[in-house]
């Protein structure tokens, strides 16, 4: 997961491959509070892992389940006639699917409970559901603004006392969230009568009802469904653990993947490094209990072509432009804002309609969805419960864009797909992170199946003399960006490593083979760390043995053109910070940012000094500065390579810096060369 201040992705061209999603978040945690509601033991299969899944998880562990995760599978043991016998604070960050259902579960069950989450939640709607469980005789307090969390709940040590003579009446144009929370509370109070859920208005997103429905069932509980406005939970109901349930792949999830196969170009044929055609999406289908499946008509209404089965689908570009449609969005309200993104590639104006509900999501996503469209180019027109969008009218009016994505998981994804815009023009996305909410690994599965030509993919080139501190900056600066690393020195170790691991003497004779074999290494480097197979090497080259070892097979022609494919592998999106002796005069002379970093040898002999006697080797200053200037002369003077300055290199000295000082005079430059705004500086 990309944990950086922003993320900037470069044009794309075309994409191909086949994506795994994560759980689905709506239906992770219906399963999570349905099996902690149960007695015995519930075993959950593919269960998400986001920070909405943890925060119901930590929570259900407070008020006194058995929670166990191990090897893919998570057990939750629910409490029974169990309660909590001291009060609970429960923070549920930004996590409507747990502070709904949760509020009223716990209101039904007794106790003493708080219910908090971030700024954000305290600004989420939860007044329609307090109304109607305080129509059920339950004491809720508001501890801030009214209609609004912190909760608190007073119930007293046993179950509440229910006046459960009239049926419970509870809006639906605002959020299906507070029917789904009372339809899984109230089976508790379904003992000795039928309990009866009127809805007061239009139910919105009736497909996230469907789906509560349908868990409901798999935990016993049948719920007559009376035309979408009154629900009966029967007498007698009791929740029974199916004892192993499977969370099917997230629907919404799944819309960022067939909007990227209706967007993209096919990478068959343009030798990006993929021959296969559209993208395959696996975890759902085309039978998915998920309301946001429907997305694949709106999809295929704007020219995608679409293919599925029951675990699996598959979506390629068809019609192109897309097609600009008007939609009513109430089934899949989630999932609309991809389409609004998909809007920019239209052949006209796009309507979204009957999304009211977007104003009380993680943000206001009208507004948010209207103004990082406009930064891109578009005319967006926007109401209370509609936007409109139509695109930028021909490549010279899209403009860059550093998208802000107001801690929204949904913003953050569907924006990324206006990477693919006709202007080959880069967008940055802020806080990356907020990607966790629902799908961590967003971005690397995005760039798993994206291409765009080499030359897109932005490297910075960090290159100097020994113990100048290369390694350490390029690291950091990389993890700043959230860019790959290469260590170019170290690819030489490592090769002369694999070499002997696999028994080759260094010499002539061998070096087609030990060639071979460097160009197969599996190598990472991860900050310090230098990974070989995903086994961490990094001591094991930095010994005088690997030393030699390195020196000797950097003397074999044909392995230091494995090499030199080896470090122009590393060239991968999102981008790549390279550091070495030759990587911006020799590997990447097309780099856009070139640093010759150096220090005094009298300061990189203290260095080196300090470092020595950090693992408790002997050393003398003198002879350290004499080694570096000497290997300094035959490095400059080498016939192949020699270590230059390249010709457009910015020269950095470090003498007197510290490591975060010259980390931000890099950025600087970085930054100054990029075509957003500097205000989104990290």
């Amino acid at each position: 997961m990309y944990s950086t201040a922003f993320l900037d992705i470069p044009a794309l061209a075309s994409a191909g491959g086949t994506v795994q999603l994560p759980g689905s978040k709506s239906i992770s945690n219906r399963v999570l509070l349905l099996a902690a509601l149960s007695t015995g033991t519930t075993v959950v299969h593919d269960l998400l892992d986001s920070d909405d899944t943890r925060v119901m998880l930590d929570a259900l562990g407070a008020i006194g389940c058995r929670v166990e995760q191990s090897d893919g599978e998570t057990r939750i043991t629910g409490i029974g006639d169990n309660r909590p016998a001291i009060p609970l604070q429960l923070f549920l960050g930004n996590a409507g699917t747990a502070m709904r259902p949760l509020a009223a579960a716990l209101a039904l069950l007794g106790g003493d409970f708080t219910l908090d989450g971030v700024a954000r939640m305290r600004e989420r709607p939860i007044g329609d559901l307090v109304d109607a469980l305080r129509q059920l005789g339950c004491r809720i307090d508001y501890l801030g603004t009214e209609g609004y969390p912190p909760l608190h709940i007073a119930q007293g040590c046993g179950v509440p006392a229910l006046a459960l003579d009239q049926p419970v009446r509870v809006r639906g144009d605002v959020s299906s969230q507070f029917l789904t929370a009372l339809l899984m509370a109230l089976p508790l109070a379904a003992k000795q009568q039928d309990v009866v859920i009127e809805v007061v208005g239009e139910l919105i997103s009736k497909p996230y009802i469907a789906i509560t429905l349908a868990l409901l069932k798999r935990f016993g509980i049948e719920v007559e469904n009376e035309h979408w406005q009154r629900f009966r939970i029967p007498a007698g109901s009791r929740y029974q653990s199916p004892g192993s349930i499977h969370v099917e792949a997230d629907a919404s999830s799944a819309s960022y993947f067939i909007a990227l196969g209706a967007i993209a170009a096919s990478a068959e044929g343009l030798d990006l490094g993929s021959c296969q055609k559209g993208i395959k999406i696996c975890g759902v289908g085309l039978d998915s209990i998920q309301g946001d499946i429907r997305f694949l008509d709106a999809a295929q209404a704007m020219g995608a072509r679409v293919s599925g089965g029951p675990n699996w689908l598959e979506v390629e570009r068809g019609a192109w432009p897309l097609k600009a449609i008007d939609l009513d969005c109430n089934h899949i309200p989630d999932a609309a804002m991809t389409i609004a993104v998909m809007a920019l590639y239209a052949d006209g104006p796009t309507l979204l309609r009957n999304i009211a509900s977007w104003r009380v999501k993680e943000t206001d996503r009208i507004a948010a969805m209207a103004a990082e469209l406009r930064k891109l180019g578009a005319t967006v027109e926007e109401g209370a419960d509609f936007i409109r969008i139509a695109p930028p009218a021909t490549p010279q009016h899209w403009t860059t864009a550093s998208i802000h994505t107001y801690d929204d998981h949904r913003v953050a994804m569907c924006f990324s797909l206006a990477a693919f815009n006709p202007a080959a023009l880069p967008v940055r996305i802020e806080d990356p992170r907020c990607v966790a909410k629902t799908f961590p690994d967003y971005f690397e599965t995005l760039f798993s199946v994206v291409q765009t030509a080499a030359a897109k993919v932005p490297v910075i080139c960090i290159d100097g003399p020994t113990a100048s501190g290369k390694g350490t900056l390029a690291a950091q600066v990389a993890q700043r960006l959230g860019y790959h690393l290469l260590d170019s020195g170290a690819i030489y170790r490592v090769a002369g490593l694999a070499a002997r691991n696999a028994g080759l003497d260094i010499a002539p004779a061998n070096a087609v083979a030990i060639a071979n074999l460097a160009r197969g290494m599996a190598l990472r480097f991860d900050g310090a760390r230098v990974l070989l197979a995903s086994v961490d090497v990094s001591d094991a080259i930095r010994t005088e043995q690997a030393g030699m070892d390195a020196s000797r097979v950097s003397a074999l022609p044909e392995v230091r053109a494995a090499v030199v494919d080896v470090q122009l592998a590393f060239r991968a999106l999102p981008g790549l910070v390279a550091d070495g002796r030759d990587m911006g005069t020799v590997i990447f002379p097309g780099a856009p940012l070139k640093v010759y970093l150096t220090a005094s040898a009298a300061q990189r002999a203290e260095r080196r000094y300090q470092q020595l006697i950090a693992r408790g080797l002997d050393a003398k200053i003198a002879d350290l500065r004499a080694d570096l200037e000497a290997r300094d002369a035959r490095d400059m003077t080498r016939s192949v390579a020699p270590l230059k300055p390249a010709q457009d290199a910015l020269t950095l000295d470090n003498s007197e810096l510290t490591v975060e000082q010259a980390v931000n005079q890099v950025l600087d430059w970085w930054q100054q060369r990029q075509p957003f705004a500097s205000s989104a500086k990290g």
